[in-house]
């Protein structure tokens, strides 16, 4: 009989992340563990894990719906899994605990040359938003980190000042040693998104995410067709959970690329429909975590080597907390790599909630 339990746990940001939708200090997750009744020493992890403001689902209803799957997980999943769609952080989780537990309750959901510690997955270096002499800091440690692809976050402070940094970047690294992408997160409006973007254009950017709000389709897709800079859909995916709508915004849209967060959008199953649906439609696009801790960013990073991408993915993020959980995730200049020399901890001990 399969069995579960969860677990608060509240990540602590060792430098608070500065957004255009404010400042993250804390993410709160959820660690959830799934077992068989008779051998309760072999389980699965997941992650379920939210930023508050942008995932879909609030915690007050997010916890009904985790006290229901761990009241009795089979029922749960034979009746009412039709409800994750509406929570795609707990259908995330429950998905990669089920592949987890699937595969022997060792981490290792996607058995590749990555898990093997034989090849790494590139990724982009994140520059999150701040004063100017932060911004320049982090830029020049990244790039002496050895990344290739850097991610700046815009639109929350000066933008002549964010201006001046892609011009001090560009004065030592050209872009063809050097890819810069830019997130808005929905920072700018539509009246000033052309000639802005018209600006950060002079600085040979390979892509803007999210430029404007989501939800504003027939502006979106203007922006798309008159951009001087390939346009990336990330915001936009959320909510979007059926396969007509995805056309839809796909087809209405026309985005250059688009981002992929699964957490956010429903998991890998459907992170996956979305990247089928993008190549249909010859769409870029790469994966991004939500900035899981390691047990989420594992299942993502294993899922997405599998896929055999090879442009800069968003999964860097392991080294942002304080108390993340140790594990085999390390970075490796640029690379996020698999080191079997180092181990999961006994997640056995969790302060389990039943």
């Amino acid at each position: 009989m399969l069995k579960a339990s969860y677990s608060p746990y509240n990540f602590h940001f060792k430098v608070p992340g500065g957004t255009s939708r404010g400042i993250l200090t804390e993410k709160p997750s959820w660690i959830l563990r799934l077992w068989d009744s008779s051998e309760p020493e072999i389980f699965g992890l997941g992650e379920v894990s939210i930023i508050p403001g942008l995932s879909p689902e609030p915690i007050e209803k997010l916890l009904v719906e985790l006290d229901h799957f761990t009241d009795g997980p089979t029922v749960y999943l034979n009746s009412y899994s039709q409800k994750l769609v509406y929570f795609p952080s707990l259908q995330f989780g429950i998905e990669t605990a089920l592949l987890d537990l699937k595969r022997g309750g060792r981490r290792i959901l996607f058995p590749s040359e990555f898990t093997q510690g034989e090849k790494g997955i590139r990724t982009n270096g994140l520059i999150w938003m701040g004063a100017r002499e932060e911004m320049l800091c982090r830029i020049q440690e990244k790039l002496q980190q050895g990344f290739r692809c850097i991610k700046i976050k815009v639109g929350a402070v000066d933008f002549n000042h964010e201006l001046e940094l892609l011009q001090f970047i560009r004065e030592h690294y050209t872009a063809n040693t050097l890819e810069i992408r830019v997130d808005a997160n929905g920072a700018f409006t539509p009246k000033e998104v052309i000639r802005k973007l018209e600006l950060l254009a002079r600085y040979q950017i390979h892509s803007v995410e999210q430029p404007i709000k989501q939800g504003q389709w027939a502006e979106m897709r203007g922006v798309c067709l008159k951009s001087p800079i390939p346009v990336a859909l990330d915001e936009e995916l959320i909510g979007i959970w059926e396969d007509p709508l995805r056309n839809e915004l796909l087809d209405v849209i026309r985005p250059q690329y688009i981002i992929l967060k699964p957490s956010l959008i429903g998991g890998l199953k459907k992170t996956a429909r979305w990247s089928q649906m993008a190549d249909q439609r010859n769409i870029g696009w790469w994966v991004t975590s939500a900035l899981e801790g390691n047990i989420g960013l594992n299942a993502i990073a294993q899922w997405i080597f599998c896929q055999g991408s090879t442009m800069p993915q968003g999964l860097g993020t392991g080294q942002i907390y304080t108390n993340n959980f140790n594990s085999p995730l390390e970075m490796r200049g640029e690379e996020l790599w698999y080191s079997n020399d180092k181990k999961w901890p006994d997640f056995s001990t969790l302060n389990d909630k039943t």
